[in-house]
């Protein structure tokens, strides 16, 4: 148990109505979970205003209120503090709360439209391969050392960022790698945060449901590096053209990889083929078990992290030869008649790209490439006709199918991506709304050699329908059809 004074650490306070010299029992941002001498902390959310329920809040026993707005009625004996983000303040009292579990280890996080959860997955059992203890938050999952806890988002509230990060130090990581999103820095979920390092892998279309426009969603990114104190490093990827945008104001030590211009980590594709690729970085070989020219630059973020935390430069290379692909991300297995199969969460017109040109560069001859591909529901519609042109410009047949429809009509969204199909490329599409009839039917329509893609849910284990979440698994669907053939 805290003071309150103690928890206020560091957050600007507008004005003070009571006491701050009272016991803390714990803290929330949400109502239904306060308890006898909690702290509230009323956030204006998208969805509720958390102003309106601090009386309820006090009713259950809150005895101090963090807010932007003071309530008309103030009730006696509880403090009433008034700040001017209430998102920004929840991060600091979080990181007070916990005794600032970010100033005791190696926090780095890693930003970009995709490869996130590859590069912090990586870095994870790199580290962990070399017994320096770390601990990882990303979309996949949580891992506290080798403990596996289940993530709900890619970045967590500041309260659970903050129990985790004490739950490491507590088991002595003294590294941790964590994936920021676009939502989760605009929102101030990483506020009151130490972070000791941040990467850049890439911009592109994505997020615009929640982004009025793609300038926003490159100032949610940019805000990370903005953010870092001068004895941080900022380590961006400068072929990306908004590279050197999240530089701009950022104190830290500035730091570049790249396959293409001149870098401190310059990365270069000697081989490859189905089974991995040669890489030279900074005229250093190392072999990877990872195919594509995206993993050539998740590799050489990876190594450049590692470098400048401090790892021996040959251990690091020896780890990376033994890394493997993360879960849904270019996920391989091969049926007894040799199709080729590959799960991917490619769900941005960038990564589908991606994707589709590496797969595009292993054929050896006649082999069709076969992609199954949906779009989400109640997200960034503008990009749904540029998915179904993408997946067939660079594929032999095209299955258009659901994704995660959420609360939409899956038929809608299927009609949206239809409107991105191109007149002389029309043969080459069937539309089948149910994602496991379309994942049997691509099965059945390879033959010896073929590749099928199934795009856009990758490590998911549901299809979220109608708000509800059934069991679906592509990885898993894809095996049995195969194994059946």
């Amino acid at each position: 148990m805290k003071l309150l004074k103690e928890i206020l650490y560091k957050v600007p306070l507008l004005e003070v109505v009571g006491n701050t010299n009272m016991a803390v029992a714990d803290l929330h941002f949400d109502s239904r979970k306060i308890s006898n001498e909690s702290l509230f902390v009323a956030i204006k959310g998208s969805a509720s205003d958390g102003h309106e329920f601090i009386n309820q809040a006090v009713q259950s026993g809150a005895r101090s209120v963090i807010c932007e707005e003071l309530p008309a009625e103030m009730k006696e004996g509880v403090s009433y503090i008034k700040v001017k983000s209430s998102h920004k303040a929840l991060g600091v009292l979080a990181s007070n709360y916990y005794d600032q579990p970010s100033e005791q280890l190696k926090l780095v996080a890693v930003t970009g439209t995709n490869g996130k959860t590859t590069v912090t997955s990586l870095l994870h059992s790199l580290f962990s391969g070399l017994d320096k203890k770390s601990g990882l938050l990303s979309t996949v999952q949580i891992k506290v050392g080798r403990d596996i806890y289940p993530a709900t988002h890619t970045t967590p509230d500041p309260l659970s960022i903050n129990k985790y990060l004490r739950m490491m130090v507590d088991a002595g990581c003294k590294y941790c790698f964590m994936e920021a999103s676009s939502h989760g820095i605009d929102q101030e979920r990483i506020a009151g945060l130490k972070i000791a390092g941040a990467v850049f892998t890439n911009l592109s279309h994505d997020h615009l449901d929640y982004h009025p426009t793609f300038d926003d969603y490159l100032l949610a990114k940019k805000k990370l590096f903005d953010q870092l104190d001068k004895d941080a490093f900022a380590l961006v990827n400068i072929d990306d053209k908004h590279g050197n945008n999240m530089l701009h104001h950022t104190k830290a030590q500035k730091i570049y990889y790249s396959l293409l211009n001149d870098s401190d980590y310059k990365i270069k594709i000697i081989e490859e083929s189905i089974d991995g690729m040669l890489l030279q970085i900074n005229n250093k070989e190392v072999w990877t078990k990872l195919i594509g020219k995206f993993n050539a630059y998740n590799i050489g973020a990876v190594y450049a992290v590692s470098q400048l935390l401090q790892v021996d430069e040959l251990q690091s290379l020896t780890a990376i030869s033994s890394l493997k692909a993360v879960d849904g991300r270019f996920q391989q297995i091969q049926s007894k008649d040799n199709v080729t199969a590959i799960v991917d969460y490619a769900h941005t017109p960038d990564a589908l790209v991606n994707v589709l040109e590496t797969i595009q560069k292993l054929r050896n001859g006649n082999e069709k490439i076969i992609c199954v591909v949906g779009a989400g529901g109640n997200r960034d519609k503008t990009k749904r006709p540029l998915m179904a042109n993408i997946a067939g410009k660079f594929s032999d047949q095209v299955l258009l199918t659901s994704d995660n429809p959420r609360h939409e009509e899956p038929e809608d969204i299927l009609k949206d991506m239809e409107t991105g199909i191109e007149k002389h490329l029309a043969q080459k599409y069937i539309t089948i709304q149910d994602r496991k009839e379309a994942i049997k039917t691509a099965s059945r329509l390879a033959t010896a050699g073929d590749i099928i893609l199934i795009a856009g849910k990758g490590h998911e284990k549901y299809q979220d329908i109608k708000g509800v979440k059934h069991h679906f698994d592509d990885l898993e669907l894809i095996t049995e059809f195969l194994n059946q053939r």
